[in-house]
């Protein structure tokens, strides 16, 4: 049996979303920027596909930039509005537990005269408003908290943040990457100035993006050239990928009661599982506020990585952190910041449950699982030690 459990890292494209961009290969091939008639039908499709994100999310058409993904959509955010507002201030807060998009460009940032405060998270992995208010300052310009943890699942308080930002003046900008498809999102009740997501996190194409930026906010321009995204992000436009991605949200929103509800529910049958039947290990994060498809454990006395390895080797796909920095061998600085020590950091492994998955394939990934855990136990120094045996062969 193989079991996909990695859908924080990417998810299968949707057959109808497939299906929708498969004429804008063939047939609507035209380059929106041409002024003949293959053109003019390749804009209107862009056009089209703007409008309908823009109404799932709240938003203006005007207000709706595509980009190649998330990590473009933050880069452009962070790097657009500290660049635009600097004279008002040159000072940033994020997280510690950002994505690497947010947190290299905020170092990149650092190194030319910004500030950067991240805030702490609790062990549920959520940041207190009180502390964001307590970071404020004067020059403060700009506020970056990711809707939803990528790595262990933690939903922060973003219409309650974005509220705050709002009285006092501060662009809020949120990574959205991993909520979407999961939580509903409405840029004008939460508050939301600027806003990044990416296509591939809810079953739509890899390599296209967006950025909303509200009206009135200003982030510069990203990409030099033509005239694309009304002269802020040129190159030519991927008209299949914007199809597909348009596509996948109107599909993610419309299902996503349902989809939520099934998920759930194999979600929380495996955390039990384990936490019952697997010792020496624990779920991080809470449980209240956590995406539904999320189940992040430490396993102590082994490696996540062996644990990634062993599972892989009976056919089920899952990760020992965020996929963006997954040749990275250091430890999750998303679990440490949640108050993890170094040897549970380094002992932790995210199961992500899709809507394909199904309750089978559920108790066949515990099976597995427990099977994996004994062995790599069973050439572990520490756990001899722990369970009193002769660490000698």
């Amino acid at each position: 049996m193989r079991v996909y459990l990695d859908n924080s890292a990417t998810t299968a494209v949707d057959r109808e979303v497939l299906d929708a961009m498969m004429p804008y290969f063939t047939d609507t091939f035209g380059n929106p920027s041409s002024l003949h008639g293959y053109g003019r039908e390749a804009l209107a499709v862009v056009d089209q596909a703007r409008e309908k994100i823009a109404r799932l999310l709240n938003a203006k058409p005007t207000e709706i930039y595509f980009t190649s993904g998330g990590s473009e959509s933050d880069n452009w955010a962070l790097r657009g509005a500290a660049h635009t507002y600097q004279k008002q201030g040159k000072h940033i807060i994020t997280t510690a537990i950002e994505h690497p998009a947010i947190l290299e460009t905020c170092k990149l940032l650092e190194s030319e005269g910004f500030e950067v405060t991240k805030l702490p998270v609790g062990r549920d992995g959520r940041v207190s408003l009180e502390d964001l208010k307590n970071a404020v300052r004067d020059d403060t310009i700009l506020v970056s908290v990711m809707f939803a943890n990528n790595e262990m699942g933690a939903i922060q308080p973003i219409a309650e943040i974005g509220a705050f930002c709002r009285e006092e003046g501060i662009l809020f900008h949120t990574d959205a990457v991993q909520a979407a498809g999961s939580i509903k999102i409405d840029v004008q009740e939460q508050n939301i100035d600027m806003l990044s997501l990416s296509a591939h996190k809810f079953h739509g194409p890899k390599g296209v993006g967006l950025l909303y930026i509200r009206s009135g906010v200003r982030a510069g321009k990203l990409i030099y050239g033509g005239g694309q995204e009304r002269g802020f992000r040129a190159g030519t436009t991927n008209v299949p990928a914007i199809v597909g991605m348009a596509k996948a949200l109107e599909i993610s929103v419309r299902d996503m009661d349902n989809d939520n509800e099934h998920i759930k529910a194999m979600r929380d049958h495996f955390i039990k599982r384990v936490l019952a039947e697997v010792p020496y290990c624990k779920l991080n994060g809470g449980m209240e506020h956590r995406l539904v498809n999320n189940a992040n454990f430490s396993f102590d006395y082994i490696e996540g990585e062996g644990i990634l390895i062993g599972l892989d080797l009976s056919g089920i796909a899952v990760s020992s952190g965020s996929a963006c920095s997954s040749g990275d061998l250091e430890p999750s600085h998303v679990i440490l910041a949640c108050g993890a020590t170094m040897e549970e950091a380094h002992g932790s492994i995210r199961f992500s449950f899709g809507k394909d998955n199904t309750m089978e394939q559920t108790d066949y990934a515990v099976e597995k699982l427990k099977e994996t855990v004994t062995r790599l136990r069973s050439f572990s120094p520490l756990f001899k030690e722990i369970k009193g045996e002769d660490t000698y062969v």
